[in-house]
């Protein structure tokens, strides 16, 4: 057998770009032929994907599933939005979102979990989606919600097919209540969140750098002032801040006059029981992706070998 040296992967690598221990699977399945291992990783998909893995992929799909007391958001990124109605792309987002339930839902369990039905991950079904697709696609963001008694209602905006769409929510009640009164307040509130983008639970889930940097802008803003006026400024801004940010102090967007904390507490008497929010998950599909613009123009002008 050929010996599989680290400069044969390498140029296996060059050529293909696939990764490294795929390379090295490839040599060692071909006995070391370099053109071998090509048509090996092609196959596979492997060499397709790799070539794919530097593209912008910001568009896809967000998706939600929930069983029981238990319920999971994902988002899978592709390159273009033709491809959210790709029913192969569907299927296995979809597919995805029901693996997020029986993990502890983060992206590393989900990608190396058993694809449904199949003896390949996640991430290896993703890796032959590509291929079939023909688009670089990831699996971006995964989260999971549960409780003890209550439900954990979703919303999907922008819905492309049931479950699946451009903002996914999930909001977790925590009560012995009734359930289908408090299914229909936790989708009211999913909306909510879905339009006004909360940034955290409440005032302690704000990162001390969020504050300082909203501290130094209101500071900036009052230079020249006593700094005890300065302080109240600041402190009486912070406040703001917060009512503007955090869900619970948010004004509910279906009642503008009450707090969301209000209207919860205000349910409790409908729903016969305590009542608690304890957690919510709100994906926006692409949000903090660094979409690369282009000029259309020029990219037909140049493929048509025009200057």
């Amino acid at each position: 057998m050929a010996a599989i040296t680290a400069g044969l992967v390498k140029e296996l690598r060059d050529k293909t770009g696939a990764g490294m221990m795929d390379c090295k699977s490839a040599l060692t399945e071909t006995n070391g032929d370099i053109e071998a291992a090509i048509d090996w990783l092609r196959k596979k998909g492997l060499a397709k994907a790799a070539k794919k893995a530097g593209r912008v992929a910001a568009e896809g799909l967000v998706a939600v599933e929930s069983s029981g007391h238990y319920a999971a958001a994902v988002e899978v990124n592709a390159e273009t939005d033709f491809v959210a109605r790709n029913p192969d792309f569907q299927a296995f987002v979809r597919e995805v979102a029901k693996v997020a339930l029986n993990t502890d839902g983060t992206v590393e369990a989900v990608a190396a979990a058993k694809f449904p039905g199949e003896s390949v991950t996640v991430a290896e079904r993703l890796t032959a989606l590509i291929a079939t697709i023909g688009e670089n696609m990831t699996l971006r963001r995964s989260a999971k919600l549960s409780v003890s008694a209550g439900v954990i209602a979703s919303y999907v905006h922008g819905a492309v097919v049931e479950g699946q769409g451009r903002i996914g929510v999930l909001v977790a009640l925590e009560s012995t209540g009734d359930v289908e009164k408090l299914s229909t307040l936790g989708r009211q509130i999913a909306m909510h969140i879905a339009a006004l983008n909360p940034l955290a639970l409440d005032a302690s889930g704000i990162s001390e750098e969020t504050i300082a940097r909203e501290k130094a802008i209101l500071l900036e803003k009052h230079q020249g002032k006593p700094a005890n006026v300065q302080d109240k400024i600041a402190e009486s801004g912070i406040k703001s801040f917060f009512k503007e940010v955090t869900l619970l102090d948010q004004a509910f967007v279906h009642d503008g006059s009450k707090s969301v904390s209000q209207v919860l507490k205000e349910a409790e008497g409908q729903v016969g029981a305590p009542l608690k929010l304890t957690g919510f998950v709100r994906f926006a599909l692409g949000e903090g992706i660094e979409k690369e613009e282009t000029d259309f123009a020029a990219e037909v002008a140049a493929a048509a070998g025009q200057s």
